[in-house]
C-alpha cells in the first residue's frame, strides 16, 4: 500500500480521470514524481469498476483500491447486504476477509467482527478503508483466519469463510476439494469456535454432491442479482439434523423474487402438466439453479409443459418468480407453418429443445431482438412446439 495515493492532489487526478482513455493517459504521462504511474492508473482502473458494484467505497474519500483482480473477486454490496442479514449476535470472525466489503456489512449485524486477511497489502488495504468508512467495530489481522481462531480461543456467534477459488497458478477452480481453505477437511475444527458457520462457494457447485460433503446444513441460499446467479451460501449450524431449506432470491433496481422449498420434498412433489394456456411463465436464475422444478409447480398452482422444459403455464395471469409472457399462439415445430405467422424479428428461448438458437434463427430467417419471444420447447406429449408471446 503506497500512502502517497492518499495525498489531496493524487486523489484529485484519480477522480477527474476516471472517464479518461486509459491509452492516451499513459501516452501522456504523470504529473507526479513521488509515486509511479502504474500504481496511479490502477487506482483509477480499479475505483471505475466500484462505481456501480460498490458505491459506498466509490463515494467516500480517501479510498484505497487494490488491484483489479481483487476487486473482481470480491463481494458486491448488494450481495454483501444480504449475507448480513442471516447472521447476529456478539462475535464474528471473518476468516478469508479480502477487501473487507462483507465484513463491512456483517458490522452492522454483529456487536464486533473480526477480519482476517493473509495478504499483507489487502489487510493493510481493508483496514484504512474502514477507518475511512468510519467503522470502530471491526479489527483487522494481517494473518490466516486459522492462526487466528488459535490465538483468540475464544467462541464466536458466526464464522464466515469464502474459500480462495484460485490454485497455486491462480486458475480458476470451484470444487470444495480445490478450493482454499477446504471446507470438509476444516468443518470440525471451526466448530470448536462457532456452532454457526456462513460459507460462501461457487454458484456452479451442484447442491447434492456439495450436501454430502458438508454436514448440518441448515440452509442453502442461491442469491441471483439481475437474473444473474452471484453467490451460492450454505447456514450450517453444529448437529442440525432437520431439514435443508432452499431459499432463492433474484434481486432487482426496486424489488426481489423470492422462492423457497425443502431440499427433501422435491423429489416428493407431484406436478401437473398441461398445454400451454394462457400465460407463460420462465423461472429466475436463482429458481433454474436450484432445481426446485417440482416444488414450483405444487407452491404456485402452475402446471408444467413438460418434465424437463422447465416452463410453467396458467389461464389466469398469476404472480411469478421469473419473467411472465401471454400467450399469442402454439405452432408446431413445422418451418411452413410457422412462415404463416411472417415473423421476422424476435427474441428466442429454447428450453428442452434439441436444436440451438443460433441454428434456429438461420433456419428460420429471425432477427434478434422485437417485442415477440418465441420459446421452442417440448409439451408434455413429447411433442417439439413454437410458442409465440409477448412480454407481459
Amino acid at each position: 500500500m503506497k500512502s502517497e495515493i492518499l495525498k489531496e492532489e493524487i486523489q484529485d487526478y484519480i477522480t477527474s480521470n476516471l472517464q479518461s482513455d486509459m491509452s492516451k493517459l499513459v501516452l501522456k504521462g504523470m504529473p507526479f514524481k513521488t509515486v509511479e504511474s502504474n500504481v496511479v492508473f490502477e487506482q483509477i482502473e480499479s475505483k471505475k469498476r466500484c462505481q456501480k458494484k460498490l458505491p459506498t467505497w466509490f463515494n467516500t474519500q480517501n479510498i484505497y483500491y487494490p488491484n483489479k483482480l481483487n476487486i473482481e473477486q470480491t463481494s458486491s454490496e448488494t450481495t454483501a447486504i444480504y449475507k448480513a442479514n442471516l447472521v447476529s449476535g456478539k462475535q464474528l470472525i471473518d476468516l478469508t476477509g479480502g477487501f473487507g466489503v462483507d465484513s463491512y456489512y456483517f458490522s452492522k449485524a454483529v456487536t464486533n467482527v473480526i477480519h482476517c486477511e493473509i495478504n499483507e497489502s489487502l489487510s493493510a488495504i481493508a483496514c484504512h478503508n474502514f477507518k475511512a468508512l468510519k467503522v470502530s467495530n471491526i479489527t483487522c489481522y494481517n494473518e490466516d483466519g486459522t492462526s487466528v481462531l488459535k490465538k483468540c480461543n475464544e467462541k464466536f456467534d458466526w464464522i464466515y469463510v469464502d474459500p480462495s477459488r484460485r490454485d497455486k497458478i491462480k486458475k480458476k477452480v470451484f470444487l470444495l476439494a480445490d478450493c482454499e481453505p477446504n471446507i470438509k477437511d476444516f468443518q470440525d475444527f471451526y466448530f470448536t469456535f462457532s456452532n454457526n458457520l456462513l460459507i460462501k462457494t461457487s454458484p456452479l457447485l451442484d447442491l447434492t454432491a456439495t450436501l454430502r460433503d458438508i454436514q448440518y446444513v441448515k440452509e442453502i441460499h442461491i442469491v441471483a442479482v439481475k437474473n444473474d446467479v452471484k453467490e451460492l451460501l450454505w447456514v450450517i449450524e453444529n448437529k442440525y439434523s432437520g431439514h435443508v431449506k432452499v431459499m432463492t432470491t433474484n434481486i432487482k433496481d426496486t424489488n426481489s423474487e423470492d422462492f423457497n422449498f425443502v431440499f427433501a420434498q422435491e423429489p416428493l412433489a407431484l406436478p401437473t402438466y398441461s398445454e400451454p394456456g394462457s400465460f407463460l411463465y420462465e423461472p429466475n436464475a436463482a429458481i433454474l439453479k436450484s432445481g426446485g422444478f417440482n416444488s414450483i409447480s405444487t407452491t404456485l398452482n402452475v402446471n408444467k409443459l413438460h418434465q424437463n422444459s422447465h416452463l410453467y403455464t396458467s389461464d389466469v395471469l398469476l404472480e411469478f418468480p421469473g419473467r411472465r409472457f401471454k400467450v399469442e399462439q402454439i405452432s408446431p415445430f413445422n418451418k411452413k407453418l410457422f412462415k404463416q405467422q411472417h415473423i421476422t424479428k424476435a427474441n428466442i428461448t429454447t428450453r428442452n429443445f434439441p436444436i440451438s438458437v443460433s441454428d434456429i434463427r438461420k433456419k428460420f430467417k429471425i432477427k434478434d431482438g422485437g417485442t415477440l419471444y418465441l420459446f421452442f420447447t417440448t409439451d408434455f406429449q413429447n411433442k417439439k412446439i413454437i410458442i409465440t408471446c409477448t412480454k407481459v
